[in-house]
């Protein structure tokens, strides 16, 4: 009988399965780009405990609300909810605890300089796996004005009905 053939390792940056990056996302913040004008978007690894990672696996996570801040010259995510692992037991994790994000210097010491601007902040868009490591995309965004959100809800709004219109 034959041995069968070892199997090929993906190609670079490619899953099994043809999947880019092998990007499984957790979780989304869906009102991040209604509230925010957003002008650049980072990576940024997680540091989570092992009950966090196992509770984030399941898809038990919340990003509205959280927000990126530094401080002592880390990036930390506040507010940032990872519900308690279901078999965690006595050594499950805290829910809402500051979580620190994971940049190169150079990126970091650039989002300083932005973030000491006036008016910008980081805004967490969404959470997910890429091989295997828990990731956040983060957003360099100013925040905006009510006019601005209903200028944009009207534009949106139009485009529907203009689309409506073209299958007609």
């Amino acid at each position: 009988m034959p041995r069968p053939t070892p199997q090929r390792k993906p190609a670079h940056g490619r899953t099994a399965d043809g999947a880019e990056d092998g990007v499984r996302i957790v979780c989304r913040n869906r009102r991040a780009r209604e509230r925010f004008a957003v002008e650049k978007t980072f990576e940024a690894g997680l540091v989570l405990e092992g009950t966090e990672v196992k509770s984030l696996r399941d898809g038990e996570a919340d990003l509205s609300d959280s927000y990126a801040v530094l401080q002592d010259g880390q990036l930390l995510l506040l507010n940032f909810h990872i519900a308690p692992y279901r078999h965690g037991g006595y050594v499950n994790h805290a829910p809402r605890r500051p979580r620190r994000l994971l940049l190169h210097r150079r990126e970091l010491k650039r989002l300083i300089g932005r973030v000491v601007e006036r008016g910008y902040t980081l805004v967490p868009l969404s959470v997910y796996f890429r091989r295997g490591w828990a990731k956040v995309e983060l957003a360099l965004a100013k925040g905006k004005s009510g006019v601005d959100r209903r200028q944009e809800i009207r534009r949106r709004d139009m485009e529907r009905e203009a689309r409506r219109e073209g299958r007609r």
